[in-house]
């Protein structure tokens, strides 16, 4: 329910949406009549463009009256910094972590540090007084108490959907930073280098990805974490059959072997983390898997750790990643 009390000084309105609950007055004793009864007619039009927005519409929290570009910025999801790298926009917080060679340049103290990846401090970020905070994957529980210090939005990425998504993402931060033309034409030149791609992979043969971790081995299907490689890739599944979400289905050397990919496409997680133990290549040199299709030609692929599993959703990882794929395949013409 909205209400709406006009008396001789202000006007009140009152939203029942959990980030609009409040009453914020707007003086306008000195308007004339006319402006008064169009300031009316704004206001319920902006109130009816909200009702047909979703509690969970969180982008619009995000977008100042004035619609003016975010200068102080502070970003806590990778693959939006990742993003925002790519089309020069500069960043004032990030998280302390041990950032990926591509994005190395944020370990320096020239950007503050607004505590981890899944803990946020707090403090750091309302000392900061940011204009703008972007969260998402990792970062996005935490989007509700960030956006109590200042607008904030959340850019997850649909792993079902996920070239669209991340497009869609890639757009969203463009307009909010004013970068709309150089993001269109590095969107474009990845669809161009996809579509390449794609002729490729086709009739190469078949493919199965899997991510090592702690000596553990899970397989990522079509609508995976990982399931771009097939979906907008072209990569036929080697095992149509695996299950879909973010975290793969647990499998063996044994069901490696059993399903003889052409193509065996790895992610080493501990790589991408920097954690210390048996590297994916260490992992699989054993008799199952040197006896596959994919060890005996050559063709295990141990993709960039930290490009797939932390940032792939960032534009410049997704480009890189695409050409990696280009140069593999091109490689086996």
């Amino acid at each position: 329910m909205i209400i709406i009390c006009i008396d001789n000084s202000f006007l009140y309105y009152r939203f029942p949406t959990p980030l609009m609950q409040q009453i914020s007055p707007l003086f306008f004793r000195s308007f004339p009549r006319r402006a008064k009864a169009a300031l009316v007619a704004s206001v319920l039009c902006s109130m009816a463009l909200l009702a047909g927005c979703k509690p969970s519409d969180k982008p619009a929290a995000a977008v100042p009256a004035n619609g003016t570009i975010p200068k102080t910025v502070v970003v806590f999801d990778l693959a939006s910094l990742d993003t925002l790298k790519a089309l020069d926009v500069e960043i004032t917080g990030v998280p302390a972590f041990t950032y990926p060679p591509a994005l190395a340049d944020y370990s320096s103290d020239r950007y503050e540090k607004v505590g981890s990846l899944f803990e946020p401090d707090y403090e750091a970020v309302n000392a900061l007084a940011p204009d703008l905070i972007i969260v998402g994957g990792r970062s996005s529980p935490k989007y509700a108490d960030l956006a109590k210090i200042a607008p904030t939005i959340d850019l997850p990425v649909d792993i079902k959907h996920f070239k669209s998504s991340v497009f869609a993402n890639i757009r969203t931060l463009a307009q909010r930073f004013g970068k709309v033309t150089q993001a269109e034409a590095k969107i474009q030149a990845l669809e161009k280098s996809i579509a390449e791609l794609k002729t490729k992979t086709a009739d190469k043969g078949k493919g199965l990805l899997i991510l090592t971790t702690g000596g553990r081995i899970s397989a990522y299907g079509s609508g995976s974490r990982f399931g771009v490689i097939h979906d907008e890739y072209g990569v036929s599944a080697a095992a149509p059959g695996i299950s879909e979400g973010n975290h793969g289905q647990p499998v063996s050397f044994e069901f490696i072997r059993q399903v003889d990919p052409d193509w065996l496409f790895v992610v080493d997680r501990d790589a991408a983390i920097g954690k210390k133990g048996v590297s994916a290549k260490q992992l699989l040199d054993n008799e199952l898997i040197r006896n596959t299709r994919a060890w005996k030609r050559n063709q295990v692929v141990y993709l960039d750790p930290a490009g797939w599993y932390l940032i792939g959703g960032g534009l410049g990882a997704m480009q890189k990643n695409v050409n990696d794929l280009l140069e593999t395949f091109e490689a086996k013409r």
